[in-house]
């Protein structure tokens, strides 16, 4: 069983920083896809960033292109996501999710075997 856990989350002024961290128990096999989902209030789930395995090169949701940084560090488990130039519609709670997708793509969720509780990221003046 895998057991994902977020931490970061907090309040920013729009432009800020925050770096979100998502740590794994568990067993993660190098091929297991790791990927970012954040959900809006009153808004449906979306993708925001994944590796697609162990040597994968992140792939970011076009709006956070540039702003945002995902890397996996394989040795301890853990994904991270930097995020900086943050704005307010960047307001949502951010959930790191690990599967092993056989087929069908990467940016729906559905796909996604274990998720994280989340962790709340607010940017406002």
């Amino acid at each position: 069983q895998v057991q994902l856990e977020e931490s970061g989350g907090g309040l920013v002024r729009p432009g800020g920083s925050l770096r979100l961290s998502c740590a794994a128990s568990g067993q993660i096999f190098g091929n297991y896809a790791m990927a970012w989902f954040r959900q809006a209030p009153g808004k449906e789930r979306e993708f925001v960033a994944v590796v697609a395995d162990a040597g994968g090169v992140p792939f970011y949701e076009t709006s956070v292109k540039g702003r945002f940084t995902m890397s996996r560090d394989n040795v301890q488990n853990t994904i991270y996501l930097q995020m900086n130039s943050l704005k307010p519609e960047d307001t949502a709670t951010y959930y790191c999710s690990a599967g092993y997708i056989v087929s069908g793509s990467y940016l729906e969720g559905s796909n996604y075997r274990y998720w994280g509780q989340g962790t709340q990221v607010i940017v406002s003046s």
